[in-house]
């Protein structure tokens, strides 16, 4: 049986939603907010998501962004009340695949549903994320990179915060941003952590470690990645 993640804390649309995919014979695990979401997003096995925007504790933006570090094949789908253009373009830079906007159609619902399910369970299942910067090549499937040590595994905390970084090519992400993502919601780090990542990404990357071309700092805020 498919498994779905339902994550709205609206409960007459929670429980509306769960019942009509039960019927559809998916088996459907809710939550009210986003904290106990990414929880069971790092716990459990899903076939695809379906997040509101505004939640309590973390927003499904947010949400989509982090499980996206670690999982770039499960589907999600955005089911919100904001629906402006930019929330959508938001939503779909994040990583989600579709974004229905509320009030919606539930057999519309289903139908985007199945599509999606059917869609990435015809993907093939080892499609390896292979990222190319200067001379360096990173594995994001395998975690396994190419640069100044040669050939060499990254841990899964550096790969989250790569993953983080290159995603967002160019700009800014502040160390508050990093925490959240990368490290979660209960357990904060040393900021002085981050820094030491970075370094270490310098170490491994960078022609020269002390003029970097790729990992800047910004003073104050956090970091950029440009590649």
């Amino acid at each position: 049986m498919l498994r779905i993640l339902l994550v709205e804390d609206e409960e007459n649309i929670r429980e509306t939603v769960k019942l009509n995919l039960e019927l559809e014979d998916y088996e459907v695990v809710t939550a009210a907010d986003g904290k106990k979401a990414l929880k069971y997003t790092q716990e459990q096995h899903f076939d695809l998501l379906i997040l509101d925007v505004m939640l309590p504790e973390v927003d499904g933006f947010q949400i989509c962004e982090q499980v996206r570090l670690t999982n770039r094949d499960v589907p999600i789908i955005f089911l919100t009340a904001k629906d402006t253009a930019q929330d959508r373009i938001t939503g779909l830079r994040k990583g989600a695949d579709d974004y229905l906007v509320k009030p919606f159609n539930l057999e519309e619902l289903l139908l985007r549903v199945e599509r999606l399910i059917q869609r990435t369970s015809k993907a093939p299942e080892a499609s390896a994320e292979m990222y190319t910067f200067g001379k360096n090549i990173i594995n994001f499937a395998t975690f396994e990179a190419q640069g100044n040590p040669g050939t060499f595994t990254l841990t899964k905390k550096e790969a989250m915060l790569l993953k983080l970084l290159i995603d967002r090519k160019g700009e800014v992400v502040s160390r508050q941003q990093i925490l959240q993502s990368v490290w979660g919601y209960d357990v904060y780090p040393s900021t002085r952590t981050i820094d030491n990542f970075i370094l270490s990404f310098r170490k491994y990357f960078e022609e020269d470690p002390r003029a970097p071309e790729f990992f800047l700092s910004v003073r104050g805020v956090g970091y950029k990645f440009i590649g």
